[in-house]
């Protein structure tokens, strides 16, 4: 194992033992390299790359800390990743989409608030019968955020949130090239809403499913 992947895991046995909590400060690098048995240059090395994935947070002048460990903050990093995907890669992330967001759609019919029904009601109310396709992907990324956000699992919505980045290039790319995505698009989200409002999580969940798919199935065809 290299020094710094060893200096990594011991850094997160510290964490995860419990020796280190959220929002603890790290001992000073002298002493938690003697501590660790480690070179202050592999602990150093260790550090930064535990920066970059937002376990650490190192505050110049002040010391390094572990951060709120939050999913969000941590499922950041998620979305840096997926955004090197491959076109032909597309599929895949759609797909694992298709599983998650009716799953969370299905959740999010029985804790929705009646204020967030109304707000996503006004939504869909605002964009009119004709929005432009980079009106329609916005309003879609911010309908299908407020649903998750209702289901009440930060790490589902966290997860869902990073995969959106190449599926909002296929919804783009699909309302440039499909004549009826735009009127299909928000049919599917009335139906979506609808179910909510009913409190129907099976017909919720089912909408949701199609309303993915549908995206899928016209990219396929297109490859």
């Amino acid at each position: 194992m290299a020094v710094t992947d060893e200096a990594i895991e011991k850094i997160k046995g510290m964490i995860v033992s419990g020796a280190l909590r959220p929002g603890d400060r790290l001992p000073k690098e002298s002493e938690l390299a003697a501590e660790l048995g480690l070179s202050r240059n592999s602990l150093r090395e260790a550090v930064r790359a535990l920066s970059l994935i937002r376990i650490l947070d190192v505050r110049q002048g002040d010391g390094t800390y572990v951060t709120s460990l939050d999913p969000q903050l941590l499922l950041e990093a998620l979305s840096f990743v997926v955004d090197f995907h491959r076109d032909d890669t597309v599929l895949e992330f759609l797909a694992v989409r298709r599983i998650l967001e009716p799953a969370a759609t299905a959740m999010a019919a029985t804790r929705i608030s009646e204020s967030e029904l109304a707000a996503l009601g006004e939504q869909l109310d605002a964009l009119g019968a004709q929005p432009s396709v980079e009106e329609l992907v916005a309003a879609d990324l911010e309908f299908h955020r407020g649903i998750v956000q209702s289901s009440g699992n930060s790490v589902l919505c966290s997860l869902l949130d990073g995969l959106s980045g190449p599926t909002t290039r296929a919804r783009i790319w699909r309302g440039l090239t499909q004549e009826d995505a735009v009127s299909r698009t928000l049919h599917e989200h009335r139906a979506i809403l609808a179910a909510l409002r009913d409190r129907d999580a099976e017909a919720a969940r089912s909408w949701a499913t199609v309303h993915v798919a549908s995206v899928e199935q016209w990219l396929r065809s297109t490859l």
